[in-house]
């Protein structure tokens, strides 16, 4: 497998390129933003995107979004949940700053238990709400790899205080669906260090009986 991890934007948000060395297919998780270097990878490896994955709708995950089907005619897909947030998409570039990008709804709704697949590559959703109410994880098992979007970082959890979060949520998803997976998984965060499993269930105070 082909995993590229860029850090785009402002925010520096993590986004993952997901390939196949055979069939040259590609998953692009979260490009919210710089997609002139997403596209220059895709290019170094041969790769066509054949799906664009967004964990939650928050610009610097989402921003680029639009751009990158433009350029290669692959589906956004992210979680109908997160739809309140993109209405609000004004308010969030205000937020950051900068201009208010395009973000069409979804291609194709994100739930939970959903096949994500190209050729040769395989992974399944995992709803986790909490940072916000479509947040998802993308999970490879095959891999052992999951994409966790801002739900789970190295030694914290993804911020509650912005419209959607809810820590007791965030807190459960953690716990039921991810801390289940294991340890040796390898997590890639939105933003910051990868991480694994492990680690967090055994390290991150967010997650330790009080």
């Amino acid at each position: 497998m082909i995993h590229e991890v860029l850090t785009v934007g402002p925010l520096q948000c993590n986004c993952s390129i997901l390939g196949d060395e055979a069939s040259r297919e590609a998953i692009v998780v979260d490009p919210g933003d710089d997609i002139s270097r997403i596209m220059a990878l895709l290019r170094q490896h041969s790769l066509t995107v054949k799906q664009i994955v967004i964990t939650h709708a928050h610009i610097d995950h989402i921003a680029g979004a639009a751009k990158l089907k433009q350029l290669t005619g692959a589906p956004i897909l992210y979680n109908q949940n997160d739809l309140p947030l993109v209405k609000m998409m004004d308010m969030q570039a205000n937020w950051l700053g900068v201009g208010v990008p395009e973000v069409p709804p979804p291609d194709d709704n994100l739930d939970d238990g959903k096949l994500i697949a190209i050729t040769g590559l395989s992974g399944s959703i995992l709803h986790t709400p909490g940072h916000t109410e479509g947040s998802v994880c993308l999970y490879l098992p095959e891999r052992g790899l999951l994409i966790a979007g801002d739900t789970l970082f190295a030694g914290s959890v993804g911020r509650t205080d912005l419209p959607g979060g809810n820590t007791r949520k965030l807190l459960a998803s953690i716990h039921e669906r991810l801390l289940t997976l294991p340890d040796e998984v390898t997590v890639i965060p939105g933003h910051g260090n990868r991480t694994t499993i492990g680690q967090e269930r055994t390290s991150n105070p967010f997650l330790q009986d009080k």
